[in-house]
């Protein structure tokens, strides 16, 4: 009686462990073979695809598998598979009679259960093996359906070569995705699995017809098919050399793989691993991918090897096109493999109008402020324009419309470059990691590092702010969403919420502002060049030039859309001719024609304020100014100062000079509003305004209230440091001084350290050759009027 218990103990103890193996056999997951990474176009479409880690081209988990690949598989492999439990008995027992008849195996009897089984566990194929594999398929059973057995083999089956799964092959042996095969390449792709080496080029082609047919013919007879589609069917080629995968979008490819780590922390790519789907409009990439190609083909003449462009939907604030470069694996001297739009470039004058921006944000200037543009130097640094030439003066807005370098610096100056950088990293640049001294104003110049997706970033921000400013309580701030996005998702309520914070960075009255201004065409020195870019669509738009011509860039927005591109060669060698205006404009506008044409910013008036302006000087209006204009500004604008430049002059009765106490009755005189530069800024102001009036000169006997705004001296400014280089024969060359006198018919008497030199008139220009060192320039004009500046002249020029 003892011995019966303990043999019924023994016996339910072994029943419970095998019950409990079988509940706990199958791991969580039964595949942990590493997948490629794929990017799909919004629509689906495979953009790019990269081999997995053990060099296998497996793509991750599909969504649904199509029909045909089960109607051929189930026909081909497993014919009761949607009766079985895992096991079909009839197929088995067959499969043995024929084993033994044939002394050897040609048939396993296996069901697609069993397969899958069999794949996950990679073992021999012995009878001990085969007998695990029964039981795993019940127990696979259990927890799946049947849909889910055919994924998990779809997905893991051999397909020959390095190719694994239904996806993979059907890309690499037809090019197409295994939804749009016909009958005849399904039922090819459904044979293999049973034996991949079929599909060697050049090699069993006939054998690989015949499995094919011979399925086509069991689907004809399962009803699966009718007569004349399989008679058809059975025309198709058979593959030939795996083909290559489709490379639309290889830099977000990589992009992807780089921060898959990252995505994977979040539910972004959490249920479909390695497979993303992203906000790429599948069209506009290859017409973009085409584009771009054109114009490299066209740059690569003059050894300018790369092009890249990023174009965001602002509304959304997703990515919907995104080329890196033109990808040109098969020559690596081009570098195509560097994603220039995660590279670090120099922006040349794209951050002008962020500069800009804030000027008007925090109350600096006015849209139209005049804006100092004579010869500068500061410290040693001396900015030029492009075109080389002066304003004297210029309002902010043209300023940044012509892109012209010195108004830039002087802006700078005044802002602050230490505020300026600060505020960039409120912007959102990420790449500013050095100290704000290390740039200086050269910071607004192209000084820095900035990368494209930070840059197009930035403004995509602003529009976005401009475009809901009826709805945003706050101002622009680049934390308040992460955007833009690649990959597709749901819906996140961050994009749409806008609260009021410390950290906020610009107002809608300064976005507004710089993008009108933005807007503007640039007409002096390039004229005839801005017209070739006419466009329907109205944009705010930018270029910039990096230093030694080594990237060109040019970025533009509407209220739907930002365009950025940058031109240039990856490995940072400069091109002459490699400007922004003429290599990246065009294919910024190319790129826009691509687009729907949209509607303009609403001008948001409840956030702006009326202010009355001076005309001439673009300050708000003091008691002088005579010319009085309404403008719409930022509110911040009560904060600028009122107009410098118009100040109440005494004429004499006649109105031809002016006087003073000293030699009219105060009762005689005529007192009058007059628009005045200082001497270096009216120089060269008149020059390019005929209407600008000078002032009076005084009438004899009368004192000078202004001596000191008499003489300026336009180059070299006081504390100039100039490197004078030796001429052929040796000697040093010469170096011109140039002053100016508010009083066109002034003399001035020129002495350097103390000995005379010259006299000039009309014409105030000096050329010298000083000895190296330190001077001491003094000028006296014949109303004895001085000016006392400093300057060196350098042994050898600055590194």
């Amino acid at each position: 009686m003892l011995k019966n218990q303990k043999a019924i103990f023994i016996s339910d103890g072994v029943c419970l462990l095998l019950l409990l193996w079988f509940c706990f056999a199958l791991p969580q997951k039964l595949f942990t073979s590493p997948t490629s990474y794929v990017v799909e176009a919004s629509n689906g479409e495979l953009l790019s695809a990269a081999i997995a880690k053990d060099g296998q081209w497996r793509f991750p988990v599909a969504d649904t598998i199509p029909e045909k690949f089960v109607q051929c598989i189930v026909a081909f492999e497993d014919k009761r598979f949607f009766e079985h439990t895992g096991v079909d008995i009839l197929a088995m027992s067959r499969a043995m009679r024929q084993n033994w008849r044939a002394k050897s195996v040609i048939s396993g009897g296996s069901t697609l259960s069993m397969q899958v089984i069999r794949l996950s566990r990679k073992e021999s194929r012995t009878v001990s093996q085969k007998t695990i594999e029964v039981l795993l398929a019940l127990r696979l059973e259990l927890t799946h359906s049947k849909s889910e057995i055919l994924q998990l083999y779809a997905e893991n089956a051999p397909f020959g070569s390095n190719v694994v799964g239904l996806e993979a092959a059907s890309w690499r042996y037809f090019g197409r995705s295994p939804e749009t095969l016909s009958w005849g390449e399904m039922a090819t792709l459904a044979v293999l699995p049973n034996s991949p080496s079929l599909v060697h080029p050049g090699k069993n082609t006939v054998r690989l017809i015949k499995k094919r047919n011979d399925l086509l013919d069991k689907l004809v007879t399962l009803k699966k098919l009718d007569q004349a589609t399989a008679d058809l069917s059975k025309l198709e080629q058979i593959p030939g050399k795996p083909r290559t995968l489709p490379q639309n979008a290889p830099h977000l490819l990589n992009r992807f793989k780089s921060e898959f780590n990252t995505l994977s922390k979040t539910k972004v790519i959490k249920n479909n691993g390695t497979r993303i789907v992203s906000t790429i409009n599948y069209d506009l990439q290859l017409n973009l991918n085409a584009l771009l190609k054109r114009y490299n083909n066209r740059y690569r003449a003059n050894d300018i090897n790369n092009i890249s462009a990023l174009v965001l939907d602002v509304k959304q604030g997703i990515v919907i096109s995104y080329v890196g470069n033109i990808y040109q694996p098969e020559n690596k001297e081009l570098e195509s493999h560097v994603d220039m739009i995660k590279a670090l470039r120099s922006p040349g004058s794209t951050l002008k109008p962020l500069l800009y921006a804030s000027m008007l944000n925090d109350g600096f200037i006015l849209p139209r402020t005049l804006i100092p543009d004579v010869p500068t130097q500061i410290g040693g640094y001396s900015p030029q324009n492009y075109d080389l030439g002066y304003d004297g003066a210029i309002p902010a807005d043209k300023a940044l419309s012509r892109s012209l370098n010195i108004p830039a610096v002087k802006m700078l100056q005044n802002y602050k470059y230490q505020r300026f950088y600060d505020q960039l990293k409120k912007l959102g640049f990420s790449s500013l990691n050095k100290p704000a001294d290390h740039y200086g104003l050269s910071l607004i110049l192209g000084g820095s590092e900035v990368t494209m997706w930070d840059l197009a970033k930035t403004y995509m921000g602003m529009a976005r702010t401009l475009n809901h400013f009826n709805d945003y309580k706050g101002k622009y701030n680049p934390h308040d969403y992460d955007a833009p996005a690649y990959i597709k998702r749901k819906r996140d309520t961050r994009y749409d919420e806008y609260e009021t914070q410390v950290s906020s960075v610009l107002s809608h009255g300064a976005i507004w502002n710089t993008f009108n201004a933005m807007e503007e065409l640039m007409r002096p020195g390039e004229e005839g060049l801005w017209e070739q870019f006419s466009s329907s669509q109205r944009l705010a738009w930018k270029t910039g030039t990096s230093f030694g011509f080594r990237d060109a860039w040019a970025i533009g927005l509407n209220p739907d859309y930002v365009v950025c591109v940058w031109v240039g060669n990856a490995d940072g060698e400069g091109r002459p001719g490699l400007t922004g205006v003429d290599v990246a404009a065009p294919v910024l506008f190319d790129i826009f024609k691509q687009l729907p044409d949209g509607k303009w910013f609403q001008t948001p008036r409840h956030k702006l304020k009326k202010m009355k302006v001076c005309r001439q000087s673009g300050y708000k209006a003091g008691d002088y100014c005579k010319d009085i204009v309404e403008e719409l500004v930022a509110p911040s604008g009560e904060k600028t100062a009122l107009c410098p430049y118009h100040k109440l002059i005494h004429l004499d009765r006649t109105g031809t000079y002016r006087v003073t106490d000293v030699c009219e009755n105060p009762t005689d005189m005529v007192h009058q509003s007059w628009f005045i530069l200082p001497p270096a800024m009216e120089y060269y102001y008149k020059i390019k305004h005929s209407d600008y009036k000078l002032l009076p000169p005084f009438k004899s006997g009368c004192g000078n209230e202004d001596g000191q705004f008499v003489m300026e001296m336009i180059y070299p400014k006081n504390n100039a440091s100039i490197y004078v280089p030796v001429e052929f024969d040796g000697r040093r060359g010469k170096v011109v001084l140039n002053a100016t006198h508010r009083n066109t018919d002034a003399k001035i008497y020129w002495h350097i350290d103390g000995e005379y030199v010259a006299t000039t008139q009309n014409y105030h220009q000096l050329a010298i050759s000083p000895a190296s060192g330190k001077h001491a320039l003094t000028l006296v004009d014949d109303k004895g009027e001085r000016l006392v500046q400093i300057f060196t002249i350098l042994d050898k020029e600055k590194p």
